[in-house]
């Protein structure tokens, strides 16, 4: 009986795909949260804010979260597919989350800021069913991602009213 030697490299450049993506979260989460620490202080604390606005201290646990979900949901389907359309929707949707950090936080940009987590909830829908194709569960870890964004841009848009 033959022993399947390439179980120990495929199980490394599993380990290996599912730490980059990690990493492309950690990035994004990194460079979001910079963005949003220096304007946190003054400029949003000074924003009216509706009722329904949580706490500050709630961003990053659920960010974190989320983050990681995201993760597992892109190297569980690299696994099954690779580097294809899913991946490339996967980061797009990445680079989205960002630049709305830097519409919103950085630049102070609400009303713009709310068109594009607009275009961020629909990256991360068709994510979310491109995904479905490949895994069940890949797409189901993507949809508290989309809920939370699907908060973040009601929050933005009410945000975005009362400061206009």
């Amino acid at each position: 009986m033959k022993s399947d030697r390439t179980a120990p490299k495929r199980r490394g450049n599993e380990l290996l795909a599912l730490a980059a993506l990690l990493g492309a979260s950690a990035f994004v989460a990194v460079a979001g949260g910079l963005v949003t620490a220096t304007s946190v202080g003054d400029w949003y604390a000074g924003l009216a804010k509706p009722t329904f606005s949580p706490p500050n201290w709630l961003f990053g646990p659920v960010w974190t979260t989320l983050y990681v979900m995201m993760a597992v949901a892109a190297w569980r389907v690299w696994k099954k597919a690779g580097v294809d359309k899913e991946l490339a929707l996967y980061g797009g949707q990445l680079i989205l989350n960002l630049i709305w950090s830097f519409l919103f936080f950085g630049l102070k940009l609400p009303g713009l800021a709310l068109l594009e987590i607009l275009l961020l909830w629909l990256a991360i829908a068709a994510t979310a069913l491109v995904f479905l194709e490949r895994d069940r569960i890949a797409a189901a870890l993507m949809l508290p991602y989309w809920a939370w964004v699907s908060f973040a841009a009601v929050l933005n848009g009410a945000i975005w009213a009362l400061n206009r």
